[in-house]
């Protein structure tokens, strides 16, 4: 592979001219085709073979008319202190609110207050339904405008009024900023790291276009595949953070091949066929984990994994080709002005040892406090994450001075904090020999169980065969015993068909959190099976070991498992809270655990076989054990630290966003590849490969002779070049753990 990939830089190099046109073309193309594009499908969140979405299919067929996808409002109207809405003025404000609300363009149906039996016990609040004939992407600004007008106008006199529900647009302080702080705080630390201009540039350029054209493409694609908008997001955040990443590996070599003395274009060859060696296994890791979330069988997870892998692939290509162009325009101006003066070698031939140089020795010197300091350490972080609470955000984690926020805590005052989460129980009686018979029957079992604070009678389809009943909870929805009830009244269907021949099921907002949360415990051990089994042959073919993969998979694990920690303690404890912006304390959402070993896993494998290869190309060439691992940090000690500043400096942006989701995944993912990059492959790495010395690299015969050479580390190419005079196995002195 090494000497394809040297061949494919040297001629990216030499045809610098048509590799940039040729992707800049792409670019323009795929941007042509995302604007010409049909307008890209609806959000659908779906679980298939759950019961809340067998309910929710068994109301889209027998309640056509009752829009089961169209969005939805609550409008939360408060008396002024003293007053009643049962008043006479209550009364009149209301009847001119819901006529407001019924004039609204797509409006299906508005509840009146005082006939849906909306009215608080004390009379001081009411509430109206507001339902619509499209879903909440599908509404116009001319909707949500006469929605805003409508409750604007009924506060005239001192009325409170809010409105939840996802007819509602969310409030978004920052819009999009969270991917320019990265960019910058990634421009300022390629700036420092490589003291050019153009140097910089290049990562940031390389990764503008890879991740252009991974968009477009989804957006262009999006009617065709099904592919939302919200497919887009993860592949951002992800395709930015690797573009940058994999460009920078290869400009960074590229420097070091310069400061060596070879020509700018031996140089980018060398590069590509070395540094890109390991761009190409780290891309495969990370596409192998956001591909993997197919396995979770939840589709909008699955869209969103593949589009990431899709713009990972392409940052893989961008990085592979157009980064040695660029270099061939760039020439040695992307060295610093220093490195230019300096004769051709120097650099290389400084006695000064750098910094990278000086921690891998002093690893080496104490393997065993520096390796068990890291893990106690992070195991002591990983500890609340045995605490973890999963669950779906709702608009009572939304910030406290929303409007969903207020309505929300509105309705749990004056109704019982339950009523934000009521729980739809459909009835299908098409077998049943009497249809109302067997609801009231359901009706009366769920009452007995003595856990629901209201229970509505029965609402039946125009055919008479199906029905749908509303059951109030005594507890939030994020409740344990809301989930206990639920669990509760499915174990009653059993009995139910014994006795009634009907079939009933229970969804709403809460149930469909409870099953998404069980569907993806559920899938967690197969996907890491998947995940960490197929990195961990990738890893064995590229570092030719049994051991260094396992201690890279088991790293790995340690620093996710530190990070859940740091987001059970942020997130559902409400330590630091106020630092990082947290409103709300409370359950973690449910898809972060599988979505962080997906991403992170990925993400930290670009560290490993970035730094260990080095160590491995070292050790191949006749160096010791110790001495490879002292290699690997001087050479990419410095640029897998700027690489992980970058990655945490994009996800850290997103930590600022209003949204709780955002902010809590953003949070994670900066703080596990904080914890990955520092701790686990800066300290528990060398001082791992220290302790094995020579047996770090042992793979049995029979292996050795199964697995293809794909050459990462450019053994080959070495050799091809006439610049290695060592043997494929070196003699080399026998090692202690303390060298």
């Amino acid at each position: 592979m090494a000497t394809f990939l040297y061949r494919l830089g040297r001629r990216a190099f030499r045809r610098r001219g048509l590799v940039a046109l040729l992707w800049v073309a792409i670019l323009v193309g795929a941007g042509v085709a995302s604007s010409a594009a049909p307008a890209p499908p609806e959000d659908s969140f779906s679980m298939p073979g759950t019961e809340s979405q067998k309910a929710f299919d068994l109301l889209d067929e027998q309640f056509p008319a009752a829009s089961a996808e169209g969005a939805t409002a609550r409008v939360v109207i408060r008396a002024p202190e003293g007053a009643k809405i049962s008043d006479a003025a209550g009364k009149d404000r209301v009847k001119d609110l819901v006529a407001d609300l019924k004039a609204g363009p797509q409006v299906s149906s508005v509840d009146d207050p005082f006939e849906a039996n909306a009215v608080s016990e004390d009379g001081t609040t009411a509430y109206s339904s507001v339902t619509y004939k499209v879903n909440a992407m599908e509404l116009t600004d001319e909707a949500r405008d006469a929605l805003t007008a409508a409750t604007d106008g009924a506060r005239e006199g001192g009325y409170t009024v809010e409105t939840g529900g996802d007819a509602v647009v969310a409030e978004q302080e920052m819009g999009g900023t969270a991917e320019l702080i990265g960019i910058g705080v990634a421009a300022i630390v390629l700036l420092l790291t490589f003291g050019s201009l153009v140097a910089a540039g290049m990562p940031l350029l390389s990764a503008i276009i890879g991740v252009g054209i991974g968009i477009s493409a989804i957006g262009a694609l999006g009617s065709t595949l099904e592919l939302s908008a919200t497919t887009s997001t993860l592949a951002m955040m992800i395709g930015l953070a690797v573009a940058i990443d994999y460009a920078l590996f290869i400009v960074s070599r590229y420097r070091a091949e310069i400061a060596e003395g070879r020509a700018p274009e031996e140089a980018a060859g060398r590069a590509v066929g070395t540094a890109g060696s390991a761009v190409v296994f780290a891309g495969l890791t990370v596409v192998v984990a956001l591909a993997g979330l197919a396995i979770v069988n939840i589709p909008i997870l699955t869209k969103m994994g593949l589009a990431a892998a899709g713009t990972v692939g392409i940052a893989v290509l961008i990085a592979l080709t157009l980064t040695p162009a660029l270099l061939g325009f760039a020439g040695k101006k992307a060295l610093s002005r220093k490195d230019r003066k300096a004769p051709a070698g120097a650099r290389a031939a400084s006695g000064k040892p750098k910094l990278g140089t000086r921690w891998a020795r002093f690893v080496q010197r104490r393997p065993v406090t520096v390796l068990l300091t890291a893990v106690l350490g992070l195991g002591v972080i990983a500890v609340p994450a045995a605490g973890m609470e999963l669950g779906l955000p709702d608009e009572g984690s939304s910030a406290p001075d929303t409007t969903q926020r207020k309505a929300y805590d509105m309705l749990s005052e004056s109704f019982g904090a339950g009523f934000n989460g009521p729980l739809m129980v459909t009835i299908d009686a098409r077998g049943a020999d009497d249809p109302q018979a067997a609801a009231d029957t359901v009706g009366e079992k769920i009452t007995g169980l003595g856990k629901a604070a209201a229970v509505t009678p029965a609402s039946f389809n125009d055919k008479g065969d199906t029905a749908v009943l509303t059951v109030m909870p005594k507890t939030g929805p994020s409740d344990v015993a809301t989930e206990s009830l639920v669990h509760d009244i499915r174990s009653l269907s059993g009995d139910i068909r014994a006795d009634t021949g009907a079939t009933m099921l229970v969804t709403g907002a809460t149930a469909m959190t409870i099953d998404f949360s069980q569907t993806l415990d559920d899938a967690l051990i197969p996907y890491l099976a998947l995940v960490v089994g197929l990195a961990f042959l990738l890893l064995m073919l590229v570092f030719r070991s049994v051991l260094v993969p396992l201690k890279a998979a088991l790293g790995f694990l340690l620093s996710v498992a530190a990070a859940l920690g740091a987001v059970v303690a942020v997130f559902q404890w409400g330590w630091l809270a106020d630092v990082f912006g947290v409103d709300q304390p409370g359950p973690i959402m449910s898809m972060m655990p599988i979505f962080m070993i997906g991403v992170v896993f990925g993400l930290a494998m670009d560290y490993e076989v970035f730094l260990v290869t080095r160590m491995r190309e070292a050790y191949v060439h006749g160096q010791s054990a110790a001495e490879s691992v002292t290699t690997g940090f001087t050479h990419g000690g410095r640029v897998v630290a700027a690489a992980a500043i970058i990655m945490i400096s994009v996800f850290s942006g997103f930590i600022l966003e209003n949204d709780a989701m955002i902010k809590m995944m953003g949070f994670g993912l900066a703080i596990a590849v904080l914890f990955d990059a520092f701790v686990v492959r800066m300290a528990i790495v060398p001082a791992v490969l220290a302790l094995l010395g020579t047996k770090a690299w042992w793979l049995p015969k029979w292996l050795d002779r199964v697995l293809p050479n794909v050459d990462v580390e450019g053994e080959k190419l070495h050799r091809e070049l006439g610049d290695t005079a060592a043997p494929t196995e070196p003699a080399r002195e026998p090692e202690t753990a303390g060298v």
